[in-house]
């Protein structure tokens, strides 16, 4: 996963610098251009110190929801039709050893959770019960891999925006303090810094909440297929195991 995100995030940057060139090249007065420079001029108004890391905590949150979203997707397969193929191997002359062979056969955690009940058919149904609880759990903890950071970018992207906040507010008091008075153009610089850096820190924060929730429902829709097929594949093993 880190040699992934690290690559999106590279990509990500090299992304960000190309549309950057293009939209340079593009004739004058252009939407794409135009955008381009608003975008610029914003975040050179909001302080580049501080504008920074609010634009590296979105394109790393984003990586590790791009990753998620890719691994959960290769995950999920069609329980409904692993179960018919594996009770079909295990009625066939291959039996528990072509029932494995569809599982290795198979992508994703509940391939894997199958295969560690049949690994220890042989032994008692409390033990294999407990391989396929125990098992489920690690396969659930590789769903969630990623989401503690997902959620520490969403509370440190506004957290970030509210630090540029004060700085600014600090920036105006010291120009007035400077000047020796309060006027619009002396504290429009700290303000801008203020106002801006909250409004991107909050837009990232809720760029990355809309990945958040979608892949927490994933999460949640596919440990309850989880739950569900290991009760069906413990069914199918206890009643080939007292039908023998």
């Amino acid at each position: 996963m880190k040699k992934f995100v690290s690559f999106i995030v590279v990509s990500g940057l090299f992304f960000i610098s190309k549309a950057t060139l293009f939209a340079q090249e593009v004739a004058p007065g252009g939407v794409l251009s135009e955008l381009h420079n608003v975008f610029k001029d914003k975040f050179v108004q909001g302080g580049v110190p501080w504008m920074t890391p609010i634009l590296i905590v979105l394109i790393v949150g984003l990586a590790i929801c791009i990753e998620r979203i890719i691994y959960l997707n290769l995950a999920t397969v069609n329980t409904s039709k692993l179960l018919k193929k594996v009770s079909e191997a295990l009625e066939g002359e291959g039996g528990v050893e072509a029932a494995k062979e569809v599982c290795r056969n198979t992508r994703g955690p509940v391939a894997s959770i199958f295969y560690q009940g049949f690994d220890r058919y042989d032994e008692d149904v409390e033990v294999i019960e407990k391989a396929i609880v125990s098992y489920g759990g690690v396969q659930m903890g590789k769903l969630e891999n990623g989401m503690v950071w997902l959620q520490m970018f969403i509370a440190l992207s506004p957290s970030l925006g509210f630090l540029g906040t004060v700085i600014g507010m600090i920036q105006a008091f010291d120009d007035i303090a400077a000047a020796g008075d309060i006027s619009p153009t002396i504290v429009a610089s700290g303000m801008m810094v203020a106002l801006l850096t909250t409004v991107f820190g909050l837009i990232v924060a809720m760029i990355l909440q809309v990945f958040y929730n979608y892949l927490l429902n994933k999460i949640n829709s596919m440990v309850n297929t989880m739950e569900d097929t290991s009760i069906s594949i413990m069914d199918i093993i206890v009643k080939r195991k007292y039908n023998k």
